[in-house]
Parts: structure tokens; sequence; C-alpha cells
């Protein structure tokens, strides 16, 4: 019982106001001064209705500056929980020749701590875990998530100075859970990168309590409805799955699972020690390389093609092998608590003849990925391996 967007009426460009002077500042902060930023835009945008009252979602928007005609690529961002529109994130994107659109997915506006950002007056739900579960799913977080985010992606198509044909999505955490739902219901899109984000929540350890608030019922109806396990097989464009190797709320095993659901043309990359924010999760250097690779046509990196083990002796193939500055086998003896799992790391070498990468398992191994790593620091990464015990 998956959720079914109206994707006619989602393409089509919502109307957009003005936000650079919205309220004022005896309402509270200063909100004219806030709003206001280098190289963005401040803006609303129409959304969905909300239990039957019209609805705005504010973003910024950012673009480089351009010739008269000329078009570029472009980017949609979808924050995390505790996060808003994020200007800086638009600036990034737009110093890199991209335009860009972050938007606020909660009916808040940037100000305030996470948790306590002002809500203004047409905003639509807020994201309260899964406790909106009882209510029709076109008045829940998730389904006006998804929609402003392709809502977002709407927006840009219609600027001139956008190539509607070269627009990618990213989100982080939260976002990258909506990052992997997005790419299997809009095929628009040229590319997607979730970071963090995943599905078979019902799996996850961080969750439980969220599970437990709402009751088995009411979980199973929620999987049903917004997991992006339901929805991956669905993806047709090329997508690369960023995440650390303990992230706490989107573990490697759920991770993986997911991963090895979606459609179309995979990607991956596992950092061990990235931390888990907003910050953390736009920094990776994959992301920008693999935008740029499909959006401008400049190189990719290392990717592997295949991978298998016969006994102890584990292999990837790469392409192009000559393009691994070095490798590394990363093991792991304890896979009891994916989150606190101690990973160690050992060097292995090339044939660049075969573009074959082969380590032989230590004693002990339970689980193991492999890392190529290019003359930029830039990851890729097999698929994570579990080992039965006796093997």
């Amino acid at each position: 019982m998956r959720a079914d967007w109206d994707m006619d009426a989602l393409r089509q460009a919502p109307k957009v106001y003005d936000a650079g002077t919205y309220g004022t500042p005896s309402a509270g902060a200063d909100r004219e001064s806030q709003f206001s930023g280098e190289g963005v835009r401040a803006l609303f945008y129409e959304g969905l209705p909300w239990k039957g009252a019209p609805t705005r979602v504010f973003a910024w928007y950012g673009a480089p500056d351009v010739a008269p005609g000329e078009k570029v690529p472009a980017m949609v961002l979808a924050h995390g929980g505790g996060g808003t529109a994020f200007d800086e994130w638009v600036r990034i994107w737009s110093r890199r020749g991209y335009a860009a659109i972050s938007m606020d997915l909660t009916g808040t506006y940037p100000g305030g701590e996470p948790g306590e950002r002002p809500r203004h007056e047409w905003a639509g739900p807020p994201h309260e875990g899964a406790s909106d579960i009882g209510e029709a799913p076109e008045d829940q977080w998730v389904y006006h998530a998804v929609a402003d985010v392709l809502l977002a992606h709407s927006l840009l198509r219609s600027f001139p100075e956008v190539d509607a044909d070269r627009i990618g999505l990213t989100g982080i955490s939260w976002g990258g859970f909506l990052t992997a739902i997005c790419a299997g219901v809009d095929e628009r899109f040229l590319f997607a990168v979730p970071v963090y984000g995943c599905g078979f929540l019902n799996d996850g350890p961080r969750w439980q309590s969220m599970w437990d608030s709402i009751g088995p019922e009411a979980t199973a109806e929620w999987h049903a409805l917004w997991d992006p396990a339901s929805y991956v097989e669905d993806v047709a464009m090329p997508t690369l799955w960023v995440n650390g190797a303990n992230d706490s709320a989107f573990p490697l095993d759920i991770h993986s699972r997911t991963y090895l659901r979606c459609g179309g043309d995979r990607n991956l990359s596992v950092r061990v020690g990235l931390h888990h924010s907003h910050v953390h999760g736009w920094t990776p250097g994959e992301i920008y390389a693999f935008a740029d690779s499909l959006a401008k046509g400049g190189p990719g990196w290392p990717r592997v093609l295949e991978q298998g083990r016969e006994g102890k002796r584990a292999w990837v193939r790469v392409h192009p092998a000559s393009a691994v500055e070095h490798a590394e086998l990363v093991f792991a003896a304890d896979t009891s608590d994916w989150v606190e799992c101690a990973w160690q790391t050992a060097p292995v070498a090339a044939d660049t003849a075969t573009g074959t990468i082969a380590a032989v398992l230590p004693d002990g191994c339970r689980a193991y990925f492999f890392n190529l790593v290019d003359a930029e620091g830039l990851i890729s990464s097999s698929v994570l391996q579990v080992v039965d015990e006796g093997e």
C-alpha cells in the first residue's frame, strides 16, 4: 500500500512569493535581515493543501552568473531532522557552477535552534516522527515533504537559466530518506545522492522507540506507505549512496540492504569515521565529483564493477584500475552492534592489468568491504559482505 502522488500536478511549477521582507521585526526575530543573504534569494512557493488549508514552503535559491541564453545544471537540496533551508548549502553549489534550491520541509523558516524554529502562517505538517500515521496519507509529513521536494524540482525547471535536463537531487539524513523515495517517484531527476538515509527503518535500532510509541499495526502501515525500501526498486537514474561505517541513525546493515534493492546505476561511498550532521553530510567530495561526472561530463572515480569471495580470498573488479591511488580492506570481527562496530583497515594492492583488487580475509573477520581511493582522496566502496561464523 504505497502512497500515491498526483504527478501531473507536481510536475507543474508552483506559484512563487517573495520572502525577502516577510514579517516584521516586531513579530519576533529580525526576519527581514535573516531573509537576505549573499548570492541567494528568499522565496516561498506554493505547496499542497494540508487538512484543506493552503500551504507555502520557504526556500533559498541561488545561481551562478550566466550570460543571456546560457543554462546551468541545478540541484535540489533536502535537509534532515532539525534542519531547515540552508543558504550556505545553496552557495556551495552555486560556487561550483550549479543553480540550487534548499527548502524548509517542516513548515518553518530559518532562525532559532533545531526543533524550535518559528513556524509561519502557511505551514504544512511538522515533522514529529511517525506520530501522524493516524491521519489521511495526504496529510502526513512524508507525503508533504516528498511533494515539496518534487515541486522544488518543477520550480527549478521553469527558471530560464536552468537546464531542465541536468537537475540532480541530494538529501541528508531524513533528507536522504526522502531522496531515496523521490528518486523512485520522479524520473525527471538526472541523478540522486542520498546521504546517510536509507530504508528498512523497522530494523534500525535508532527508531525502535518511535515504533513502540505507535504500536505494531501502525508501524506496519507506516512502513507500507513510506519506507524507501518500497520505492527504490523503481529508481532508474544513477545514484550515489554516501554513509559513515558507524552511522547511528542509518547503520550499514540496513543501508546496504537498501542499496542492493535500488534500481539504476548504483554507486557507493562509505567512510570510516564520517560523522552525522548537515555539514558533514554536504562536505564529501564524492558528491560533487559524482554530480560533475553526470551534469558536466567531468571525470568519475574508480568504480566497483563486481565483487566476490572464494573461501577467505575476497576480491573486487574495478574500472579504471589505473585511477586507484590506493585500496583498503575494511573489516570487523564483531557485528553484534553495527553502530559500535570496530572497523579496521588493511592496505591491499591493485592488479592494474586485470582491474582486480583482492585480499585474504583475516582470521575472525565477520564483515568486510573494500574502499578504493583515487588521487583526490575520493572513495568508492564495495558492498558490505557478512561472513558466517565458522567459514
